[in-house]
C-alpha cells in the first residue's frame, strides 16, 4: 500500500515539474517575442494591408517613439503615431489632421512595437515554423478586439498583423525587413510634411 501511494505521488510530482516547466518555457518564448518587437528600432518593412474590401500598400517605420505609416497606394497618406498623439496627411488633398489614436484603427500599431506592457497577457500558439501570438481585449469604449501576429520562428520575423475591433478587420501581411534604417531627426516629427520641405 505504502508504496502504491508513493508511486502516486512520484508520477503526480513529475507532473506537476513537467507541467511547470512548459508554462516556464511558454512564458520565456512569449517574453522572447513580445522582447523582439519592442526592440525593433530603426526598423521598416513594406505591408499590404486588406480591410476586406479594399487592398492598400505601404510601409512602416519603428522610430526609438513613434511609428509611422506611408501608404503609397490606392491614395498616397501619411500617418504618424505616438502614445496618445497622432497626424494624419493626405498628400493629394494637402490635409492634416491631429487626433488621439486610440479613437481609431491605428492604436494596435503603437501599441504592438512601442507599448511592451500591451501583450503581456496575450496567447502564444506555435504550429510548426510559425508563432502566434494573440491579445483579445476591450477598448475605451467597450468594443472587443483581437490582435494576432504572426512570425516566422528560426529566425524570429514578423510576417502579418490581424486586427479584429467590433465588425472591422484588418490584416497587414508584412515584407521587405530592414533592420538597420537610419532616420532624420524630422522623420517621426508631428507636422505636415509641406512645412519641412
Amino acid at each position: 500500500m505504502f508504496l502504491k501511494i508513493e508511486n502516486v505521488y512520484i508520477v503526480f510530482s513529475i507532473f506537476l515539474f513537467v507541467l511547470s516547466q512548459k508554462a516556464s518555457a511558454e512564458e520565456i518564448s512569449k517574453n522572447k517575442i513580445i522582447n523582439h518587437l519592442n526592440s525593433l528600432k530603426n526598423f521598416s518593412a513594406s505591408f499590404i494591408q486588406d480591410n476586406g474590401s479594399e487592398l492598400s500598400e505601404g510601409k512602416v517605420y519603428i522610430g526609438k517613439k513613434r511609428v509611422r505609416a506611408e501608404y503609397i497606394f490606392p491614395t498616397r497618406i501619411l500617418i504618424v503615431l505616438d502614445e496618445d498623439k497622432a497626424m494624419y496627411y493626405n498628400y493629394d488633398l494637402e490635409e492634416d489632421e491631429f487626433f488621439n489614436p486610440k479613437n481609431t484603427n491605428a492604436w494596435f500599431l503603437y501599441d504592438i512595437f512601442r507599448n511592451p506592457k500591451f501583450l503581456k497577457d496575450s496567447m502564444l500558439e506555435v504550429k510548426n515554423n510559425e508563432i502566434i501570438l494573440e491579445k483579445v481585449g476591450f477598448d475605451n469604449e467597450n468594443t472587443t478586439y483581437s490582435v494576432k501576429i504572426l512570425l516566422e520562428n528560426k529566425p524570429l520575423i514578423l510576417r502579418s498583423i490581424e486586427v479584429y475591433h467590433g465588425d472591422e478587420s484588418i490584416r497587414l501581411s508584412i515584407y521587405n525587413h530592414n533592420y538597420n534604417q537610419i532616420f532624420d531627426e524630422d522623420f517621426f516629427k508631428l507636422i505636415n510634411p509641406s512645412f519641412l520641405n
